[in-house]
């Protein structure tokens, strides 16, 4: 059963503020990441407290750092159930994880970052691995 939307709320708030697109429906996460090209990190928000005291933090961090994801999008696991277990299987060779983040560049996940890298590490750590991450496979190259 959903989390209440009224309860949610404030961490999807929190995410758009961010910059970051929700991804509501299966149709919205075919539509942003079926035949993708650049670069786009996939957030994995959740209710729990290494979500909200870590998570979130650190990507607010992150995207504060000069080489960024061309675009930020978001799913609710626990509310957006059709469209979280969607995302999910644009990178099913990891376990699931809320929260976690999926860094793609044209569509193949180059970085992942499961709930046990988020929980007992800082947002500083947590926002350094994002833009090292942000650095290697966002930065565009000159030919």
């Amino acid at each position: 059963m959903p989390y209440d939307p009224r309860l949610v709320q404030p961490m999807r708030d929190e995410m758009t503020r961010l910059g970051a697109r929700e991804l509501l429906t299966v149709a919205d996460v075919d539509a942003a990441l079926g035949d993708s090209k650049g670069t786009i990190l996939v957030f994995v928000n959740s209710v729990c407290g290494c979500a909200a005291g870590g998570a979130r933090p650190a990507l607010a961090l992150a995207l504060q750092h000069g080489v960024r994801p061309q675009q930020v999008v978001t799913v609710f696991a626990g509310q957006d159930t059709e469209a979280t277990s969607r995302v999910r299987q644009y990178f099913a060779d990891y376990a699931p994880s809320s929260p976690s983040m999926a860094l793609l560049r044209d569509g193949e996940v180059v970085h992942f970052v499961h709930r046990h890298m988020i929980e007992g590490h800082s947002p500083v750590d947590v926002a350094r691995d994002l833009t090292t991450a942000f650095d290697r496979h966002c930065a565009v190259t000159a030919v």
